[in-house]
């Protein structure tokens, strides 16, 4: 598709909608969001930048083949289950830390490497298959 249009909202768009992934992969583990959702809307995004240029383009800008976001995911995923298993726990509890970065509190567990895990499992498989499917005669 050539629109001028699209492919102008489309350089706007783009860094706002991978900003929505993240702030919604980060807010997952309390309030609705997470690893899912915020998957699907960097993939979104991805989706709209091959439609908007096209599918060699949109996967230069991924710079990774999405094979290896899956795998990268369930390594993520597993381990944060094994983090709690070395710690003599059930698979997957929850561990949290505490820490101060720059006067402001906040915590780190191992629920957000899982939803890190997911987000990354969602966002390779939803491209593959929409590269597959665009690339398609």
């Amino acid at each position: 598709m050539s629109s001028r249009i699209l492919r102008t909202a489309t350089r706007y768009m783009y860094p706002l909608l991978l900003l929505l992934s993240v702030f919604l992969l980060l807010r997952g583990h309390n309030n609705p969001g997470g690893g899912f959702v915020g998957g699907l809307t960097a993939a979104a995004a991805l989706s709209l930048y091959a439609l908007a240029y096209d599918v060699p383009t949109a996967r230069a800008l991924l710079r990774v083949d999405p094979r290896i976001l899956i795998a990268w995911g369930l390594l993520s995923a597993l381990g944060s289950g094994l983090i709690s298993m070395a710690l003599g726990e059930p698979f997957l509890t929850g561990k949290w830390t505490k820490h101060v970065i720059g006067g402001i509190p906040f915590d780190l567990g191992t629920p957000l490497l899982f939803d890190l895990g997911v987000y990354l499992v969602v966002l390779g498989v939803s491209v593959l298959i929409i590269f597959s499917l665009a690339e398609e005669p």
